[in-house]
């Protein structure tokens, strides 16, 4: 009987957060482990099909990373990465490609299925919903020089063209999103899908942007899980670069967030994503398992 009295108690206190986010739209984006293990993948999927069923609309927008890599090692091709990014010359994007938006996006679309959701796979280059520009990074050499460098097929987002995801979520549907563009010159662009997150949430002015991550959240220290900063004001990522606690790697998601923000989201979310069902520990919990950034 205890136990049956415990699980009331948790669905009381998901009460008032079912009642704040019905209607309302999140983006998740959904990356790292919780797509390499078969047990956190299942724990995912049904956080997503249960958002939906309460009357959530939750946009599922994905990576995939170390697949396209182990792609690429099968047919030979090196991974090559510059300032984190992909090289990616015309074979790769097509390995990219077929990796993303083929293998991994119908894997996510069955999953999603089997828990009783209706998902449907999408990528940016359907119905225009992503157009970029081709992007160059700069970088500074041994001499300080700054030059910009041809990475290939890499994309920057210019806009983003919701109307396919307001039309599926009309009837019912969970859109999942494969990360890669269309440039004005008709070519196909990876996109980093942590950025690509941040500006779907932004277009859709969702509720929430949550990003799944392999730690977590910002930790203050790297070497140490008790040091989890669990809320962060956009006026103080700054510091926390300078002093070497948001790195490189984390840098991308913090971006994403502080787009959203200001694209009008309430609230983004970096969480543990090797922590089952964590989507719903942090949506429906007053403590939360991660880090909140916030404007």
């Amino acid at each position: 009987m205890d136990e049956l009295v415990r699980k009331a108690e948790i669905l009381i206190e998901a009460l008032p957060y079912i009642q704040t986010f019905a209607g309302k739209t999140i983006v998740i984006k959904y990356g790292g482990a919780a797509m390499e293990n078969d047990t956190l993948k299942h724990s995912v999927m049904q956080d997503v099909v249960l958002m939906k069923y309460i009357g959530m609309n939750p946009v599922v927008v994905h990576g995939g990373g170390n697949q396209i890599s182990e792609w690429m090692r099968r047919v030979g091709k090196k991974a090559e990465f510059v300032q984190g990014l992909r090289v990616t010359d015309a074979e790769t994007v097509e390995i990219a490609e077929m990796v993303l938006a083929g293998v991994i996006n119908k894997e996510i679309v069955s999953l999603i299925n089997l828990h009783g959701g209706k998902a449907v796979g999408l990528c940016g280059k359907d119905a225009n919903l992503i157009r970029v520009q081709k992007h160059c990074p700069e970088v500074v050499d041994e001499h300080g020089n700054t030059t910009s460098v041809d990475i290939g097929f890499v994309g920057e987002i210019i806009g983003v063209k919701p109307d396919v995801l307001f039309a599926l979520d009309r009837d019912g549907y969970i859109p999942v999103i494969a990360p890669n563009g269309v440039g004005d010159d008709d070519c196909t662009y990876n996109v980093n899908a942590d950025t690509m997150a941040g500006e779907i949430a932004a277009a859709l002015q969702a509720e929430k942007l949550i990003l799944l991550t392999d730690q977590r959240g910002i930790l203050r220290d790297l070497d140490d899980e008790s040091t989890l900063i669990s809320r962060i004001r956009t006026d103080e990522i700054e510091g926390l670069i300078a002093d070497g606690i948001i790195g490189s790697g984390m840098l991308p998601k913090i971006m994403a967030c502080v787009t959203a923000l200001e694209g009008e989201v309430w609230k983004t979310h970096i969480i543990d994503g090797r922590v089952s069902h964590a989507i719903l520990l942090e949506v429906f919990t007053q403590s939360g398992i991660g880090t909140e950034i916030l404007v």
